[in-house]
């Protein structure tokens, strides 16, 4: 049998590899013309961008050149995945020896590290401090073959994993939910076609004393069949996409809550006199929830948040504003508020604990706001 001789950078890169991958969640990131080099990502992180480097550089102008490259890759990297921030640790590990790679530490939001075995890694106390377990969870029993059949073969269950949950998540499934509130819609407008005073008692008026009931009936309202067909038509693509993500109970708080701060802001903006109906507010808070879970994925959805689905919230707010008869402090209220709620519930395998406590206590502050200016002020 053929030995297998794996060369000292391999078992490096193998470590490396295990650690961030099954222990940091990072994730691979598919890479055009990136020649020896692995580059990971885990966007919540304090280093967005882990480089693992096993290419030569022999001087200090190549390195300069690996930096300028490294940072217009981050550039696009940052636009797909509408990034503010991208800090890159940068880990090379066949750095020549007259390469001084203590010049090339913090430097543009890219730290560089120099490893010729892991312990190398201590010499560097911004790594420790981030990644404290990475020491000891690199120290294995297994040695050569049988160390890179375990590592391997861990990190490839860990990819089976995510791409399990990935499968699951975007899978299509039957929406039930945005079945039911479509046809309630219907229900609704046939209804009211018939006896018009039905619209009388679900619509929202300037005056709507102690009905508060009608901050929801509202939204299953609608004045015309055009009305109805374009508020139905959007509920179907974003409804039946929230549904699909966020599972059904959650779709209805969404729906719900955006529902309500879109009728209370439409409320605060109203003329005496008006009125507000349509299933819109509701709408515009799907959306909200679709620019959180895309912000979340953005990885993967980066190119559909930026060519998709911003350009149709700004073009149907930009519509709102120069039509008359459009209410958009409906639209804004859904908006916002499916955005907070949104966040208060959590994304699926991206839940984050800060930014949902962030979220439920915006949210209320934002209702109770919304309140206020709505019957108080």
């Amino acid at each position: 049998m053929e030995q297998i001789i794996i060369n000292e950078n391999d078992d490096i890169v193998i470590r490396l590899l295990h650690f961030f991958i099954t222990e940091k969640d990072y994730n691979p990131i598919i890479l055009h013309g990136a020649k020896d080099e692995i580059w990971l990502e885990k966007l919540d992180e304090n280093y967005q961008i882990i480089r693992i480097v096993s290419n030569y550089i022999h001087n200090n102008e190549q390195l300069d050149y690996d930096l300028f490259k490294t940072k217009q890759i981050a550039k696009r990297i940052k636009r797909k995945t509408f990034s503010f921030n991208m800090n890159i640790l940068s880990i090379f590990v066949n750095l020549g020896d007259n390469v001084e790679i203590k010049n090339y530490t913090h430097v543009n939001k890219i730290d560089c590290v120099k490893v010729n075995k892991i312990s190398d890694i201590n010499k560097y106390r911004f790594v420790i401090d981030e990644f404290p377990n990475i020491i000891k969870e690199n120290n294995y029993k297994e040695k050569g073959l049988e160390l890179f059949v375990k590592i391997t073969d861990d990190i490839a269950k860990k990819n089976e994993k995510e791409n399990t949950k990935h499968e699951e998540l975007f899978k299509q499934k039957r929406p039930y939910i945005t079945y039911a509130l479509l046809a309630i819609n219907f229900l609704v407008f046939i209804l009211g076609y018939i006896d018009v005073s039905i619209l009388d008692e679900l619509f929202l008026p300037y005056n709507i004393g102690n009905e508060y009931y009608r901050l929801i009936t509202t939204a299953f309202s609608h004045y015309d069949i055009f009305h109805l067909l374009f508020n139905m038509y959007a509920l179907y693509i974003a409804g039946s996409q929230i549904e699909n993500f966020f599972g059904k109970a959650k779709y209805i708080g969404i729906y719900l809550f955006s529902a309500i701060t879109a009728s209370l802001l439409s409320l605060t903006f109203m003329n005496e006199g008006g009125g507000s109906l349509g299933a819109s507010g509701a709408i515009f808070g799907l959306f909200g929830a679709l620019l959180v879970f895309g912000y979340h994925y953005r990885v993967y959805l980066g190119n559909t948040l930026r060519s998709q689905i911003i350009p149709l919230i700004l073009f149907n707010l930009a519509l709102g504003f120069l039509e008359p008869g459009i209410d958009n402090g409906a639209h804004i209220g859904g908006l916002v508020g499916g955005i907070l709620i949104t966040m208060a519930m959590g994304v699926k395998y991206k839940e984050n604990k800060t930014e949902r406590t962030n979220g439920l206590i915006l949210s209320i502050i934002v209702l109770g706001f919304l309140i206020y200016t709505a019957f108080i002020y």
